[in-house]
């Protein structure tokens, strides 16, 4: 299992054996959203799911505190999400996250591909009840790099010399747009699994169109315009070695 440790705003932290991850898909409450996403993935080739919104189990072991993702081949990219926490106490969190995920998997199975990567959260939260009110202004944005010239992905994660380019806006929204981290907990409570340790990610919101989403570094980000604060997390999508055989 997952072991997560959650700063929160008042200094406290909070340690989350992880026992189950969730990944809701196609989770915009505007039909528009949904089906701009399911246009983005079937120019990928993934074939448009038969229900909506969807939930994919993932291994618990797939929720990390991580600044490196190691992947196989170069159409693999992140996609910005929140996260609902559920901790030890039975308390809901709310989170970044960042659902990697394998694109030439995908076309195959989408549970297939949502456990070929890891669910990268931050390390700070919020309590959800202190957010619930303006939950809908909240924002959700991502950015991503690429290697600069001389760079590479295994580069430039690795201590190549090339580093990354300048960031570009991939997605920048507003937690309006996706089904609430209520109506999940409502979910989850209805099935037997609002249970300590259990995570879900909220699904995702479309992306600029003209931004090449296979990025050496993704960067996250969940604002609260009411307080400035920002919850962030960061990684660099690292190439593993070619395999022998």
């Amino acid at each position: 299992m997952a072991l997560l440790t959650f700063e929160l705003p008042d200094g406290t932290t909070r340690r989350v054996d992880v026992v189950q991850v969730l990944n809701a898909g196609y989770a915009g409450r505007s039909q528009d959203d949904v089906a701009a996403h399911v246009a983005e993935l079937a120019e990928l080739g993934v074939p448009a799911p038969s229900v909506t919104p969807a939930l994919y189990p993932v291994a618990p072991y797939l929720a990390q505190h991580t600044d490196r993702v190691s992947v196989q081949h170069g159409r693999t990219s992140g996609e910005a999400e929140w996260a609902l926490v559920v901790d030890g106490d039975g308390e809901l969190l709310l989170t970044a996250a960042c659902d990697h995920t394998d694109r030439e998997l995908e076309v195959h199975g989408v549970a297939w591909s949502k456990n070929a990567g890891p669910d990268v959260l931050a390390r700070r939260a919020w309590r959800l009840a202190d957010v619930q009110e303006r939950l809908d202004t909240l924002t959700l944005r991502a950015w991503v790099s690429h290697a600069a010239s001389g760079g590479s992905a295994d580069g430039a994660g690795s201590g190549g010399t090339g580093g990354f380019g300048k960031e570009t806006v991939i997605q920048d929204g507003t937690l309006a747009e996706l089904l609430t981290p209520g109506y999940w907990a409502e979910v989850l409570r209805e099935r037997g699994d609002l249970l300590p340790g259990t995570v879900l990610i909220s699904g995702t919101i479309p992306m600029a169109e003209g931004v090449d989403q296979f990025a050496d570094r993704w960067r996250v980000e969940l604002g609260d315009p009411a307080t400035g604060d920002v919850i962030e997390l960061a990684y660099d999508v690292v190439r593993m070695p070619a395999p022998i055989g």
